[in-house]
């Protein structure tokens, strides 16, 4: 009977294994007695999904371990647009971190589907990976500045300082650049045979920023309908192939060479290996303020699995799961 029930787990996992995930409820943190006013509050947006919800929950709790203003922190949470799933997602953040100031909000991802291409790997085609390109109309006019994560990262630093980055007098968004990058090598044969397209980056310093870590001033975003822009491209894309890799693309034509640079600690990406391949990455050379598992291989999936790389041991201690066989009642 023992054999037959976890055989029945097992199976009820794989059909539905993101209803079969508990979490562990979070410490409450508190502020710092230097801390800053309540004014200055740090706006952070983050995707939420059944599928990598656990890297969400480990990404949320070291953002507020690491916090010396804790209750500064507000989340701006965008979710797909299933009445169940956003539900779901909601009941997950409340019970695990019943202390967090959090909104939620929903993607139209029916019109956003519409303007996706096919790229090298499935999982960069889900609408949420588009979903910052909409944070200015999703979010609050109130909110004036946000700081943009992926669902893989962990920080090891006080995202206050991220936030404060200078964004000086025109750039709309800052990241790490990483100028050493093939930068060519993100746009097709086609883009750069046809000069009125290669004539775009004529003038700008071009180089590669990942944009799972972005501080973006929206009111300079909503003055300059950047939303249109990065839509103009992707309807582009949609006629005459220009690009190969997912919702990066379209950032890099419209920002490249225009954004406001930020210290590579704060985007040591690449950690979940090639795309192809999923090999074990080691860091880049310099300190670390956040980790990145970008690419194909997830910190937990390789866990789980028994075959982790090095660096997954740093991303372990804030996995929330609480076990993996507690099925929903």
């Amino acid at each position: 009977m023992a054999l037959f029930l976890l055989l029945l787990s097992f199976s009820l996992l794989s059909i539905s294994p993101n209803h079969a995930l508990q979490f562990k409820e979070a410490p409450k943190f508190y502020n710092s007695p230097n801390c800053l006013s309540h004014d200055h509050t740090v706006n952070i947006a983050m995707t939420l999904d059944s599928v990598y919800l656990r890297g969400s929950m480990a990404a949320i709790l070291s953002i507020l371990h690491h916090s010396s203003c804790p209750d500064n922190l507000r989340f701006h949470f965008i979710s797909a647009s299933s009445t169940a799933t956003c539900r779901d997602l909601n009941r997950t953040i409340a019970t695990s971190f019943p202390y967090l100031t959090y909104y939620m909000y929903t993607l139209n991802d029916t019109t956003v589907a519409g303007l996706i291409s096919t790229s090298i790997r499935s999982s960069l085609d889900c609408p949420l990976n588009y979903a910052r390109n909409y944070l200015a109309t999703l979010l609050p006019e109130s909110v004036k500045r946000v700081v943009y994560l992926d669902d893989d990262v962990v920080l090891v630093d006080d995202i206050a300082k991220l936030a404060a980055t200078s964004l000086g007098d025109t750039a709309v968004l800052a990241a790490p650049q990483y100028c050493n990058a093939n930068f060519r090598s993100y746009f097709t044969p086609s883009f750069w045979a046809n000069p009125a397209l290669s004539m775009t980056f004529e003038g700008r310093n071009a180089c590669y920023f990942n944009t799972g870590v972005m501080v973006i001033d929206l009111e300079r975003w909503r003055e300059g309908d950047f939303t249109t822009k990065i839509t103009e491209w992707m309807e582009l894309q949609k006629r005459m192939r220009i690009y190969e890799l997912g919702s990066l693309p379209p950032f890099l034509l419209v920002f490249a060479g225009k954004i406001a640079p930020v210290d590579h600690r704060w985007n040591q990406h690449g950690l979940g290996g090639d795309n192809f391949h999923g090999l074990c990455r080691d860091l880049h050379p310099g300190p670390v303020s956040l980790l990145h598992w970008s690419g194909k291989g997830k910190p937990w999936a390789r866990l789980d699995a028994g075959r982790p790389c090095p660096l997954d041991s740093l991303w372990a201690p804030f996995d929330l799961l609480e076990t993996p066989f507690l099925l929903d009642p």
